[in-house]
């Protein structure tokens, strides 16, 4: 008999950020990409979220996106494209907890 191992949802607070940042992996990431809407995660979506993951837990803030598409290889506009324009889903997904009303309102 095998045993199937459950995967315990992480709390979120009212803007969709994770509450406890330690509780993010690489399905936390996914299923917040399934709420968002983005059903497959790429390559490029991937380099973009570990990127803004360990940006943030080397300096505990959020990497401005354009040092974060010079870093990613990727081209300007690329991250709006891959996000659906929305650099907060970006954020969001890499696990990254709210960054205050202040910075939510340069994403």
């Amino acid at each position: 008999m095998t045993r199937l191992q459950t995967h315990a949802l992480p709390e979120f607070d009212e803007d969709g950020f994770l509450i406890n940042p330690a509780q993010w992996d690489d399905r936390t990431a996914e299923y917040i990409a399934r709420m968002d809407g983005l059903h497959r995660l790429t390559r490029e979506h991937w380099a973009v979220i570990h990127a803004l993951r360990d940006h943030y837990i080397r300096y505990g803030a959020i990497q401005g996106k354009h040092s974060l598409q010079h870093v990613s290889h990727l081209k300007k506009g690329d991250i709006d494209r891959l996000f659906n324009h929305d650099f907060r889903e970006a954020c969001r997904i890499a696990g990254i907890s709210n960054p205050g009303e202040e910075a939510k309102a340069y994403m």
